[in-house]
């Protein structure tokens, strides 16, 4: 998770199913093998375009898909970009900072405003 020095939130618009058009933390899963703080770095490098270094884990969430099939487990942790060029990328349709009152209103992937909450974001 990204978050600005004015408090601002980064997230992606999924440009797939599940939630396609819907607003999301940077995501995806870690490859066999691959450390889940890896993962998220490099995740957020394909989605956004931005490098970063993971500094915490804020929080585990577990989520099931909307038909269903599967259970997740998903590791948020703090990032801080310390480098790229922020561009829509991979499978995210957009890419954007959101005010702590644009996330209000937004269509965001279900449970993401009360994990923000739960992680002391807002």
């Amino acid at each position: 998770m990204l978050v600005d020095d004015t408090g601002r939130v980064l997230l992606v618009q999924r440009g797939h199913e599940p939630f396609a058009g819907s607003w999301s933390l940077p995501s995806g899963r870690a490859n066999p093998g691959e450390d889940a703080a890896a993962a998220a770095a490099r995740e957020v490098l394909e989605e956004t375009g931005l490098l970063v270094e993971v500094e915490s884990l804020l929080g585990v969430v577990r989520r099931q898909d909307p038909r269903g099939e599967y259970h997740y487990e998903i590791y948020d942790y703090a990032c801080r970009v310390i480098g790229g060029q922020l561009r829509p990328g991979d499978d995210a349709a957009d890419v954007r900072w959101f005010s702590a009152e644009q996330l209000e209103s937004a269509d965001l992937t279900p449970g993401l405003l009360e994990a923000l909450r739960d992680f002391g974001v807002l």
